[in-house]
């Protein structure tokens, strides 16, 4: 007997791809929705080859589901009508299907792009209003207000994770990642204390591990029952050589996408 089915968008992505083993539990199937072929590991997950932006692949894939995951769309820099169309636009189209299908629990994916214009401080609250730094942290705080409407107007319980980074190890990033980063298995313990929340309502929380050069606060998630147990610092003898940012990439949230051109894909 099926327990739990899960919809998570964009599940080829470098999120959804380190979470998709992660949340594998026995009573629970995942439907792994993105643009990318996949393939079913086995009976305990369902493929689902789909846009965010397609209202009647959405629909589809919502059936049935129990909780969605929203990781689809742009995951960096790129044009205007892009971004509008994927993210902003996808969002909707997915909340929308969620709202008809009767889905109660959403997760949607934000950054801390949407806040990249803050100036850095220690224990950042996590419900900071937007000063987004690009296009891309446009998007994002649209998605955040979005979720607070379907909550407001239809009462679906939908939480908001600004998340840091989130890759195997912060050494992609360079110093920058020792505060940023989400370790997978944090992510995962992330998720599943928003998956099993009780009646959260709308939250806005902040994605990221506790890290010893954190600067944003854990105590909204910590409230879902979110515990880290991984730290960044661990890796910080092998960056000691890399350079620490300088100007805006070090006065603001957002890092170097504070400068990078508005619009061009952003690789960073």
């Amino acid at each position: 007997m099926t327990d739990q089915r899960v919809l998570i968008t964009g599940s080829a992505g470098v999120v959804g791809t380190l979470m998709r083993p992660r949340l594998r539990r026995p009573g629970r199937v995942l439907r792994l929705l993105d643009l990318a072929p996949q393939t079913a590991s086995d009976a305990s997950e369902e493929v689902v080859t789909a846009s965010v932006t397609d209202p009647a692949a959405m629909a589809s894939a919502c059936e049935g589901v129990d909780a969605l995951i929203h990781l689809g769309g742009h995951s960096r820099e790129n044009s205007w009508e892009a971004t509008l169309d994927v993210n902003i636009n996808g969002t909707q189209t997915v909340l929308e299907a969620a709202r008809a299908a009767g889905i109660q629990r959403v997760i949607l994916a934000s950054s801390n792009h949407a806040v990249g214009f803050r100036r850095v401080d220690s224990d950042l609250p996590a419900d900071s209003s937007p000063r987004p730094d690009t296009f891309y942290g446009v998007s994002k705080a649209a998605i955040e207000a979005l979720g607070s409407l379907y909550h407001s107007r239809f009462g679906m319980d939908v939480i908001v994770i600004r998340i840091g980074s989130c890759f195997e190890t912060p050494l992609p990033l360079g110093p920058r990642g020792l505060t940023t980063w989400l370790s997978p298995d944090d992510g995962a313990r992330l998720f599943e204390a928003c998956l099993s929340a009780p009646s959260p309502g709308y939250r806005l929380i902040w994605g990221v591990s506790d890290n010893t050069r954190r600067i944003y606060s854990l105590t909204e998630a910590e409230a879902l029952g979110y515990k880290s147990l991984d730290d960044a610092e661990v890796y910080a003898d092998q960056l000691a050589e890399k350079p620490a940012p300088t100007g805006p990439a070090a006065e603001y949230v957002g890092g170097p996408f504070c400068t990078a051109p508005l619009g061009v894909f952003n690789p960073l």
